[in-house]
């Protein structure tokens, strides 16, 4: 890889994780100047990493205003959280067919991890992350991990994960206890439903606390009240 590709890289990289970690919030416009000279990086690399964004929904054009992190409105994350719970009910139905017991064994090893990092949110993520991706490898369908991807890099855009509340942590752990024992016992339905059960604990979190970002648009409804 050259150097310019490496450097688009990184740019892409370091952007993303700003998003992630809300660094970059939503409806932040982007100045290329302002991001390299921070990054320290040349404007060229900026400016492709902020293309690849734009294309992968994470960035808009806002008139008047420029290029800026996208914002979601009320029905944008309710619709998001919807498409997470069918997706990732259909990988636990899947996975508790096919998984095999390597893999089953595994996502119990990384629930384990996460149960000893809550209070640590930067690793209760990546933990976090780990579990889910293992879940949908385990389900063997690359045409539900492509789409579950999709739903994944749009949810960046929500800024820090609900993780970093420990007691939230804590009860996702549980919450996997439950998906483990219906995949341990390759109950389809069972595993569908306590996944389903999962995000739907995940979006209620998220709600809350983007409600308690009153500052923020991101919980705008299509009238443009945000909601309280």
């Amino acid at each position: 890889m050259n150097q310019d590709a490496t450097s688009g890289t990184n740019a892409y990289v370091l952007l993303v994780n700003e998003i992630k970690s809300g660094a970059l919030s939503p409806g932040d416009r982007l100045v290329e100047t302002e991001l390299a000279g921070r990054l320290g990086l040349s404007r060229t690399p900026v400016r492709e990493a902020i293309r690849v964004l734009e294309a992968e929904g994470l960035v808009a054009h806002v008139p008047r205003v420029g290029l800026s992190v996208r914002t979601l409105d009320y029905s944008e994350v309710m619709e998001l959280y919807a498409m997470r719970a069918v997706l990732e009910g259909t990988a636990a139905r899947m996975a508790a067919q096919s998984a095999s017991d390597i893999e089953l064994v595994e996502l119990e090893e990384i629930n384990a991890e996460l149960r000893t990092a809550a209070g640590n949110s930067e690793r209760s993520y990546e933990l976090n992350r780990q579990f889910h991706l293992a879940l949908l490898d385990g389900a063997k369908n690359r045409f539900l991990t492509k789409s579950m991807i999709v739903v994944q890099k749009t949810l960046l855009i929500l800024g820090p994960t609900t993780l970093a509340e420990t007691s939230r942590a804590e009860t996702a752990v549980e919450e996997h206890d439950t998906v483990l024992s219906a995949l341990r016992a390759r109950d389809g339905a069972a595993a569908e439903t306590a996944m389903r059960n999962h995000i739907e604990a995940s979006q209620r979190m998220r709600l809350r606390q983007l409600r308690n970002r009153r500052a923020g648009p991101e919980l705008e409804s299509p009238g443009g009240s945000v909601v309280g």
